[in-house]
């Protein structure tokens, strides 16, 4: 019983703490301090900003010709701990898993393949430094990490829906099968057609794409301006580039930003139909809170894209447009999961 609520507590610790990385990434990134620190997994040679402010063969000697900004260091240094220590919790999660297998407070393969894609995202990580920032890794870092915060979240969701009894549902007639397939298969879309659009975003990011429409809902005072959707969804380009600002042209960037627009609108009406759908008669209680949250996050996103285009992009708001992001993948995930029933032998449940 000790151990399984310690598991359920580290594993919500980590949810939580991967949400602040994401968010604080997306800060680092659109306060162009992603460079802060050029070398990795150091700063200029040290541990702190403060080590290398200190140095003054640093000073004299700027790393790869960047001068130190201590400011943009210390952002860039404290995600970089933030996802250390996150990196640390997910290690002590493994070996939980590991250590008390008999006791199945883990699924073990579960929590392998999450140290993994840990692991894979250190080393995206340590590539968007050395690569400087190439606008694929950036994409991939970003997504990465997101998917970390998804399968935490649905452990956590899993190991603390396990201490209730909700999720071991009676059979109830033809109607509520039909309602709950039907709810199912359209969260599942949304969840998919989500993950796109959340790619679509870390593109526009990437290339530093969203000043290209700085209008709404017009694009440079039109409703279709001149764009390069060649050029703007060439995924690879040359290594040793500075990508920091972005490198394309106005016609890529207006291709970039246009399409993540459209795909807005689709997500939106896809996850609108799978949280109505979800609460329609026939669907548990716990889908259908989770339906309202969807439509919640989705409707606080959505305002979140418009202000930070009427009020011209200011950081904050952008940041909060990740973190919005986020949010909605965290509810769609809630909703996912809270329309699949509780299996007999849950984990976490001892």
């Amino acid at each position: 019983m000790r151990h399984a609520l310690l598991v359920r507590r580290l594993a919500l610790l980590a949810a939580l703490l991967c949400l602040g990385v994401v968010v604080l990434g997306a800060y680092v990134r659109l306060s162009n301090a992603g460079l802060g620190c050029p070398d990795w997994p150091g700063c200029y040679g040290h541990l702190s900003p403060a080590g290398a402010a200190a140095d003054q063969h640093t000073l004299v000697a700027p790393l790869d010709g960047r001068p130190l900004q201590v400011g943009k260091a210390w952002r860039e240094m404290v995600h970089r701990y933030a996802a250390g220590t996150l990196g640390f919790l997910i290690v002590c999660l493994t070996a939980m898993g590991i250590a008390w297998r008999r006791e199945r407070v883990l699924p073990v393969p579960y929590v392998i393949a999450l140290l993994g894609i840990v692991v894979l995202q250190g080393a995206l990580g340590m590539l968007t430094v050395t690569w400087q920032l190439t606008p694929i890794i950036v994409t991939l870092h970003l997504l990465f990490g997101l998917t970390t915060l998804a399968l935490l979240w649905w452990l956590t969701f899993t190991l603390w829906r396990s201490r209730t009894h909700e999720g071991a549902w009676p059979a109830a007639g033809a109607r509520r099968s039909a309602s709950l397939t039907a709810a199912r298969t359209l969260a599942v879309v949304g969840l998919v057609v989500l993950a796109c659009q959340i790619a679509l975003g870390g593109w526009t990011s990437s290339n530093y794409a969203a000043l290209a429409c700085p209008d709404l809902p017009t694009c440079q005072g039109s409703f279709w301006p001149r764009a390069n959707f060649h050029a703007g969804f060439t995924l690879w380009h040359p290594l040793n580039v500075d990508y920091e600002g972005g490198v394309l042209a106005s016609p890529a960037r207006v291709a970039i930003q246009l399409t993540h627009r459209l795909g807005a609108i689709v997500t939106s009406l896809v996850l609108l139909t799978a949280a109505g759908v979800s609460l329609r008669p026939g669907v548990p209680d716990e889908g259908r809170r989770a339906a309202l949250w969807v439509i919640a996050a989705l409707a606080l996103q959505l305002a979140i894209g418009v202000s930070m285009v009427l009020r011209g992009f200011p950081l904050w708001l952008a940041t909060a447009h990740n973190a919005g992001a986020a949010l909605l993948l965290l509810a769609t995930l809630a909703l996912n999961r809270a329309l699949t029933p509780r299996p007999t032998a849950a984990y976490g449940h001892s």
